[in-house]
Parts: C-alpha cells; sequence; structure tokens
C-alpha cells in the first residue's frame, strides 16, 4: 500500500457517526515497550496497514527505541491484535494496560507517528542503559513502601495531571513537561539518595526512562509501580487491596480522566469549588487546559473566561480571520511555581 495512504482523512464528524454505525463494544488499553528499532519508519506503516485492518484507533509513537501507544479498538478483535504483537519479536509479552473505565469514543481516529523518542525526555540516552531500570512493584508491594516513613513516592506526571488525582503523601512536581520533570525530581531528592524511592506514572513508561536514569545518577534504592496507577487500580479492585490513589487518573484521550476513587482533591479553576472535570477551552485558538465545574462551564459556554466567550459568539469567518497564524497549546489556568506533597490522609 503507497505510503500516502496510510493516514486518516476524515473529520470528526464523520468518525463519531462512524463509530456509532459500528456499535461494537471496544476496549481501550495503553502498551509501550523500549527496544532497538532498526527501522520505525517500515514498524509504523507496518502497524497502520495492520492496525486499521481490525478498527484499531489511537494515538502510537514509534522510534528507534520502542513503542509508546494509548488506543481502543473493537473487544471481539482483542485475539487479532496480540496476535499482531507475538508477530514481532521485541513486542511479545508486551503488557496492555487495560483502561480501568471503558469508553467506546476514547479515540476517534489512528494516529502513528515516527519521532525521536516515544517521549520526549531531553536526556542523553548514550550515557545510560535505560534498561537498567527501577525495580517493579505491584500494587500489594507498592502500598507497603508507600506506608514506611523512609520511602519518598514521587509522581513522575505533569502537575496538571497530579492536580486531579494522586497517591497520598506523593511528592507532586510543578513541572509541565516530562523533560523538566526529570531535572526537578533529581534536583528535589539529592539529599535523598540512601532512601527508597518509589516513581509512578499513568501507565510506567514515564518511570522506566525516569528509574533508569535516577540510578545512573546515584540513587541505588529506586522503585517504580508497574503498570503504573492504570494496572494499580485493576489490581486494588481484583484483590481487594487499600486504594491509597485519590481522585481522578489524567488520560490522553477524549476522555480526559477514569475515576479511581471519590475522592475530589481539586477546585475548579475560576470559582474554588470542590470538583476535577478537566476539559479543553471551546475556542480551539485557545485550547486551554483547566478544571471547571458545570456552574462555570454554563456560565462562560464551556471557554476559560470573557475573551474566549466573545470570540466563541463571532460568525464562523470573524473567527477564521481572528486566529489565523495561532496554533493550540496545552496549558492550564494554573500552574504551581513549586513541589508540592499531598496529605497522607
Amino acid at each position: 500500500m503507497a505510503r500516502h495512504n496510510l493516514h486518516n482523512k476524515w473529520d470528526k464528524e464523520t468518525l463519531l457517526k462512524q463509530l456509532e454505525q459500528d456499535g461494537r463494544p471496544r476496549t481501550t488499553l495503553s502498551l509501550y515497550r523500549y527496544a532497538q528499532v532498526a527501522n520505525p519508519a517500515f514498524l509504523r506503516d507496518h502497524l497502520f496497514s495492520v492496525w486499521s485492518a481490525i478498527g484499531v484507533l489511537g494515538r502510537i509513537y514509534v522510534s528507534g527505541e520502542g513503542i509508546n501507544a494509548q488506543l481502543s479498538l473493537p473487544t471481539e478483535a482483542m485475539p487479532d491484535f496480540n496476535s499482531s504483537l507475538e508477530d514481532i519479536d521485541w513486542l511479545r509479552g508486551t503488557r496492555l494496560n487495560i483502561a480501568i473505565e471503558g469508553d467506546d469514543k476514547s479515540f476517534l481516529k489512528l494516529i502513528i507517528k515516527v519521532r525521536d523518542k516515544i517521549v520526549a525526555d531531553g536526556l542523553n540516552d548514550d550515557g545510560f542503559d535505560v534498561t537498567d531500570c527501577g525495580k517493579h512493584v505491584n500494587a500489594e508491594e507498592f502500598n507497603a513502601l508507600a506506608s514506611q516513613s523512609d520511602t519518598i513516592v514521587v509522581d513522575m506526571r505533569n502537575h496538571y495531571e497530579s492536580e486531579v488525582g494522586h497517591f497520598k503523601g506523593a511528592v507532586l512536581p510543578a513541572a509541565e513537561t516530562f523533560r523538566d520533570e526529570i531535572q526537578e525530581v533529581e534536583s528535589l531528592l539529592q539529599d535523598k539518595k540512601d532512601e527508597n524511592i518509589v516513581l509512578y506514572c499513568t501507565g510506567g513508561i514515564r518511570c522506566e526512562k525516569a528509574s533508569a536514569y535516577l540510578k545512573h545518577k546515584g540513587f541505588p534504592n529506586v522503585h517504580q509501580l508497574e503498570g503504573g496507577i492504570i494496572e494499580y487500580a485493576r489490581q486494588v479492585k481484583q484483590n481487594g487491596l487499600e486504594n491509597r490513589f485519590r481522585g481522578v487518573n489524567f488520560v490522553f484521550d477524549e476522555r480526559m480522566a477514569e475515576r479511581i476513587s471519590d475522592d475530589v482533591v481539586a477546585e475548579c479553576h475560576h470559582c474554588g469549588t470542590s470538583c476535577d472535570t478537566i476539559t479543553n477551552c471551546a475556542n480551539a485558538a485557545c485550547n486551554v487546559l483547566m478544571v471547571q465545574c458545570p456552574t462555570c462551564a454554563e456560565a462562560l459556554n464551556d471557554t476559560c473566561g470573557n475573551e474566549c466567550q466573545t470570540f466563541m459568539g463571532l460568525s464562523e469567518e470573524e473567527q477564521k480571520a481572528s486566529r489565523a497564524g495561532t496554533r493550540p497549546e496545552r496549558r492550564t489556568l494554573r500552574q504551581p511555581t513549586k513541589a508540592r506533597v499531598a496529605s497522607r490522609d
């Protein structure tokens, strides 16, 4: 198949209609694997061809260091999907992090991109071995470590992710990118090299790289939550364990978040009421990421403020002229200036 055909060509409304017409139950999942990939472009085209044929939708990055994928597919196609992984030597046995809260519209199209790295981290990978990572711990082991006074639990996600959900007592860095967070965490832990350090993130991929980097930097007791928050929540439910996570787990798809506990740990960015509903400003030229309660959403027409509310009242032609040359960016209305420590209650 020609390379130029290996991409989605439909608009959002058409994609939504196609999903509704299909009607089959879907499974949302994520996976990652670090490996040496000789030809990422070939891998990209191969996966697009195979996965599009079985109805996979999602956002997948491939590079010379491996794969990072968040996707959904018809549940009945899981055997074919698993076979597609088994057909590639280094993807055999890859752990699949199944979403806690399913949504048949978590992804609307299939996007597979070749990138320099599967997660942007700003690190010189030639300087350390990414496979020499921290000790993986399951949910029960994580709970045991986290309950010890000499353990430091660190959230390796961006501040807008930890704002709406995090583990009790965790260090919550203020960084907005993983690249900045690695440096911030190294600085925060400089005088704590001999203590037990436990890292966690959404599905495990960021901890894989961060734990290897910290070990390279002289931290001997680094652990990481295997499968991240997603797998932790599954094991807690399956095994009847204490749930030390509070709030919702931020996810990078149409759902925005999946609920892990009934606790609400965030506040509306506008009025300060208890709320953990995450949304983007309806003005695509703004696209600010925010926590917004239903009352403020109604008052502001799902925008972040008066300026964007006024913009959305313009005609389509006026909006188009006004946003010419602008590009949406991910940011938040609130950003902490320094790392915080979550309550242990």
